[in-house]
């Protein structure tokens, strides 16, 4: 996934990657789904990507340029 700023919010991707629908969705999946970025399990929404971050939500790979 392409951005156009510094960074986005792991918020922000779900709904840009069309995972979430909605910021409120994506809250919720932040908890429910298994997501790691660059390896780590990740649960807060807030976390900041940044170009070059993998991030894996489910067993699919993401990776932010």
């Amino acid at each position: 996934m392409k951005i156009d700023t510094e960074y986005i919010t792991l918020q922000q991707f779900l709904k840009l990657s069309g995972i979430a629908d909605t910021g409120g969705q994506a809250k919720i999946l932040v908890k429910e789904l298994e997501i790691k970025v660059n390896g780590e399990k990740e649960n807060r929404r807030g976390r900041k990507l940044y170009p070059g971050d993998l991030i894996c939500v489910s067993g699919r790979e993401y990776v932010i340029e």
